[in-house]
């Protein structure tokens, strides 16, 4: 926080630490999680299926654009933070809290690592809002079941007592983003995080493919 103003990339490494332990949270479990449930609370669910649409393929495309236009947010964010401290701080070389200073283009390279595994390690919060998704019918139920069951890990997660547990918690790794701009860059943890998401999102959205092949859209 204290080098938030010394620079464009300082800045935007500000506001992706201020906002991606929640506000990119309910952005992405806001996408993912209307999708279904929305439509199938409009009653125009029945309609799609009717036409001649394999269950399959409809809930893929409803996925790739919820989950693209999470990750279109996500890379905004950054890149307005980059101009927003460009226009008011300058391109100053980025210093980080250990006191190492990264020139400005690296800087932007790592600011993309940041944001690139960001984007992995929230993948598991776009399948979760999605699998409540498939479901319910309540759009907020889908969306506000998966922040609220993401804010109960990261609770968890602080709970010391449950020791090695706590690395299987879908957000125990969230925050290794940190070592991105390490000098040189740690990938330890950003690889198990990396690792982690993509497991749970596999068998989140393998439950969302079972039960919405199977689910009643007449009622």
């Amino acid at each position: 926080v204290d080098l938030a103003t010394s620079g464009a990339v300082n800045f935007a490494l500000f506001v992706v630490l201020a906002s991606s332990t929640f506000l990119v949270i309910v952005v992405v479990a806001l996408f993912c999680g209307d999708t279904v449930a929305s439509e199938a609370s409009w009653s125009s669910l029945r309609y799609l299926l009717a036409l001649p649409v394999d269950r399959g393929r409809l809930l893929r495309q409803k996925f790739l654009v919820s989950s693209g236009l999470a990750l279109s947010g996500l890379v905004i964010l950054p890149t307005s933070a980059v101009l927003a401290g460009g226009l008011l701080f300058g391109w100053e070389a980025a210093r980080t809290p250990a006191g190492a200073v990264i020139p400005a283009g690296e800087a932007l390279f790592r600011l993309a690592i940041v944001t690139a595994y960001l984007a992995l390690a929230l993948l598991v919060v776009a399948a979760l809002a999605f699998c409540l998704s498939v479901y319910t019918d309540a759009p907020l139920g889908a969306v506000g079941g998966a922040v609220m069951l993401v804010i109960l890990s990261s609770i968890l997660d602080q709970v010391e007592d449950l020791g090695v547990v706590r690395e299987y918690l879908p957000t125990h790794y969230l925050g290794a983003w940190i070592d991105a701009i390490n000098d040189p860059i740690v990938w330890g943890e950003m690889a198990r995080g990396v690792l982690l998401s993509l497991a749970y999102s596999s068998v989140l959205l393998a439950l969302a493919w079972r039960k919405f092949r199977r689910k009643d859209i007449v009622s």
